[in-house]
């Protein structure tokens, strides 16, 4: 008889529920969130498993893959989508959602999620680290210029070294005030060392990985822009059709129909927020930095008179996606104006 799993998992230990083909209850328990461990009670409890079934998560990568490396036929269903099953529960607990979870991989009324290899992993979380680390040393030197503010001190304009010399200059003869800004300032160059650590080791993963070298012949795509989007999307396969990346990425307005009403406003955000964030200041790189002149700029310009910068900047961004995995997919670099010259294609 066929068996299916449900696997609900936690840092310590995870809930598995095994079912037979009608449903009913073979085996539940609870088991360490280790692979063997998990690996053991299934081969035990379900000898016959056609399907065992886990939630996206953080512990999900592993043990996807660690279970998929040991033989099991285990799928990662989408998170937001079996949450409206697991709600139906009149008692939430461990063993309830690995009980749905199981009755969702037997009837096939799920979502599976695409669970990336360990490469894209390794990118996406190196640029998240950057991002981080960017992010702290912003917020460190916005205190620094808060705290001289405060004393009527200022250090304005100027990043890295050029900035850390103004802060020393306004500090002369002022120890008070020295005492609560050295320690920051410190901080912050700390940081923006490691920053720079990281900035090497992704420009040396970039250079050595020609598509990301080839992403970047679009224009307003640096390092960060293509080593997250090739992180993100991993292969042009898994997307049918170009157009998708923008749903994918969350830059896709968000819907909302029922009957008589249509309500369509905003974008949905789904998807890698940070990749979302980077592309957006391409597109605003694209439109307002970049010299040379191409169909996607005149296009996001227009686009600009239209709507305003912003909703333009958008729109612009979702094209760059897609821009991207086409040329991906094609293996071609960017072309600015599709083959033709600014010339012909006013002709």
């Amino acid at each position: 008889m066929a068996h299916y799993a449900g696997l609900d998992i936690s840092d310590k230990d995870t809930a598995i529920h095994v079912v037979d083909d009608n449903g009913k209850l073979v085996w539940r328990g609870k088991r360490a969130s280790e692979p063997d461990v998990l690996a053991a009670a299934l081969r035990r409890h379900a000898p016959e498993l056609v399907r065992v079934g886990l939630e996206t998560g953080q512990l999900a990568p592993w043990l996807y893959h660690s279970l998929k490396d040991l033989g099991f036929p285990v799928i990662c269903l989408d998170a937001r989508h079996a949450r409206v099953a697991t709600a139906l529960q009149r008692n939430k607990t461990d063993a309830h959602d690995a009980e749905t979870l199981a009755q969702l991989v037997r009837t096939g009324w799920y979502r599976e999620a695409r669970v990336k290899g360990w490469a894209a992993h390794a990118m996406r979380r190196l640029v998240g680290a950057r991002s981080q680390l960017v992010g702290i040393s912003i917020d460190l030197s916005n205190q620094i210029r808060s705290t001289l503010k405060t004393f009527g001190l200022r250090a304005t304009g100027g990043a890295g070294r050029v900035f850390e010399a103004k802060v020393r200059i306004a500090l002369e003869g002022r120890p008070e005030v020295a005492g609560v800004v050295e320690p920051l300032l410190a901080a912050w160059r700390a940081v923006r060392d490691q920053v720079a650590v990281l900035d090497r080791k992704l420009m040396a993963a970039v250079k050595a990985d020609p598509t990301c070298r080839l992403l970047m012949t679009c224009p307003g795509v640096g390092v960060v822009v293509a080593a997250s989007f090739s992180a993100a999307v991993e292969a042009p396969a898994y997307f049918r059709h170009s157009r998708s990346i923008g749903a994918y990425l969350g830059l896709t307005p968000r819907r909302n129909q029922s009957g008589e009403i249509d309500h369509s406003a905003g974008v949905s955000k789904r998807g890698d927020r940070l990749l979302r964030s980077y592309l957006f200041e391409a597109a605003a790189s694209l439109l307002v930095r970049v010299q040379s002149s191409s169909a996607l700029k005149t296009w996001g310009l227009a686009l600009v008179q239209r709507l305003g910068f912003k909703r333009a900047a958008v729109a612009v961004a979702r094209k760059i996606g897609v821009v991207l995995h086409a040329m991906w997919k094609s293996n071609k670099p960017f072309e600015a104006w599709h083959g033709a010259t600014p010339k012909t294609r006013a002709a």
